[in-house]
């Protein structure tokens, strides 16, 4: 058995001993938890874990004894489960298909989504987005040109990506909407067209691109839930600029929360 694997076994034992033999909670309840003063060691080097003296054992937390030896625990809030290494991937033919096309995908309670890491998500609850609270739902269709949007170069969609985060605060889905990231796109266009500094010999001078560089999330401006004069306001203050735009629907515990619109000029 490896070492690895005989420190994951060893640490769930010791947290799960407690919680499984009842006259072991009893005991544990009396018991006082001082930090422990030992030194911890992985393969001979040391290593910082912050653990507890409880009736002469140490207790430490199993995410920790992972980090320090390289075996993954994640949480998923959705079933109480915790995973220790490699989660299982729940096999299902009855997902839904995001569409890669940016025609609009809407949110239904039911919907099983795959996440780009294998997981399947359940959507269980979209009442915010019914009721158009902080949905993208109020907006209707995408807007029409009100300039020559053919002076624009044409930008291919971005892949449809998918990313699942579980940890003991919950399970959240970010899926990109490349329908809303169209509307950002197209919304950028016409208040372009009304900015005449923006132009030079019938050309645009400014550039939407559909993703965010990863350099540049730290200096995103998000908003929702949407609103066109968000978008008007950057472009008239920098009608000359690059504008990297994203658009992502947002699912904490299977509850749809809002649609979440990101943008940074430069």
């Amino acid at each position: 058995m490896s070492r690895k694997k005989e420190m994951t076994l060893l640490a769930a034992g010791i947290l799960m001993g407690a919680a499984l033999v009842p006259t072991a909670q009893a005991a544990v309840r009396q018991l006082t938890a001082i930090p422990s003063t030992q030194r911890f060691y992985v393969d001979g080097a040391p290593v910082p874990l912050e653990a507890y003296a409880i009736n002469g054992s140490n207790y430490v937390k199993l995410r920790d004894v992972g980090e320090a030896v390289g075996f993954e625990v994640s949480y998923d809030g959705s079933t109480n489960s915790v995973y220790i290494g490699e989660r299982p991937v729940i096999q299902t033919s009855d997902t839904v298909t995001i569409p890669a096309d940016g025609s609009r995908y809407i949110p239904q309670a039911g919907d099983r989504i795959r996440c780009d890491d294998g997981y399947v998500y359940e959507i269980k609850d979209v009442r915010r987005y019914d009721n158009n609270v902080f949905a993208a739902g109020p907006v209707g269709p995408l807007p029409t040109p009100t300039c020559d949007w053919s002076a624009f170069p044409q930008k291919a969609l971005p892949r449809v990506d998918i990313q699942h985060f579980a940890d003991q605060y919950g399970d959240d889905l970010f899926v990109r909407n490349l329908y809303e990231t169209r509307r950002m796109e197209y919304t950028i266009y016409n208040a372009l067209g009304k900015e005449p500094g923006a132009w030079r010999d019938g050309r645009p001078l400014a550039t939407v691109q559909l993703t965010i560089r990863a350099e540049d999330e730290a200096y995103t401006h998000s908003f929702w839930p949407w609103r066109d004069s968000e978008l008007e306001k950057l472009v008239h203050s920098r009608p000359n600029s690059r504008y990297y735009v994203e658009a992502w629907d947002y699912y904490h515990n299977g509850i749809f929360q809002y649609t979440h619109y990101c943008v940074v000029s430069e």
